[in-house]
């Protein structure tokens, strides 16, 4: 099987798995409904991954790989550190609100996972943690963000609200636009980092 053939199954296998993980839940997801969905044999899935947690582990990775590209590609020409803030939350607030699956997985499906699976998926998630420090450094040093700001702690604060912003949102059926969040979520930041 030539290599573009090869990646073309495994993104077929993560696509399935998404809608497979979306309805059912990450625990009660079979290979066998991936594999169906898919369109490929059961054991095709484990010529391409050894357990079912691998699947969740490389499709968290894709997604995330493919949400820190659309950010970094956004913000590479932004030098204002404040529209910069906003255009990552607005990237991952539209990101998620077009993918409700995708949405569904990384909100409620990986905070029922194992211990040892969520600290791999953190593994994958260091780029983004990394892309708002950098921010929020540039911040700092071009005087826009207060000096004494703990910058490990601003960064946690950050992704942690975003977090549950979107987790509300689907708790809440989707009965308001998730995008629209963005001004409320990133001017609440600005009013508590900004230098006077």
């Amino acid at each position: 099987m030539t290599s573009s053939k090869k990646k073309e199954k495994y993104d077929l296998i993560l696509d399935a798995a998404l809608k497979v993980f979306a309805e059912h839940g990450f625990h009660r997801a079979q290979v066998a409904k991936i594999a169906r969905e898919a369109g490929v044999a059961d054991g095709t899935i484990y010529l391409y991954f050894k357990r079912k947690e691998d699947i969740l582990i490389c499709l968290f990775r894709e997604q995330l790989g493919k949400l820190l590209q659309l950010a970094n590609e956004a913000i590479r020409d932004i030098s204002d550190v404040k529209t910069a803030l906003r255009t990552i939350c607005e990237i991952h607030y539209t990101h998620l609100e077009s993918n409700l699956d995708l949405a569904f997985v990384t909100q409620i499906e990986l905070r029922q996972s194992s211990l040892e699976l969520r600290k791999e998926i953190g593994i994958a998630y260091k780029p983004y943690i990394k892309l708002v420090e950098d921010l929020l450094n540039r911040g700092i040093a071009q005087n826009v963000f207060r000096p004494d700001m703990n910058v490990k702690l601003v960064r946690l604060l950050i992704l942690g609200a975003i977090d549950e912003v979107v987790t509300s949102w689907l708790i809440a059926g989707q009965k308001y636009s998730l995008a629209a969040q963005v001004d409320g979520t990133v001017d609440f930041f600005l009013k508590g980092i900004e230098s006077s």
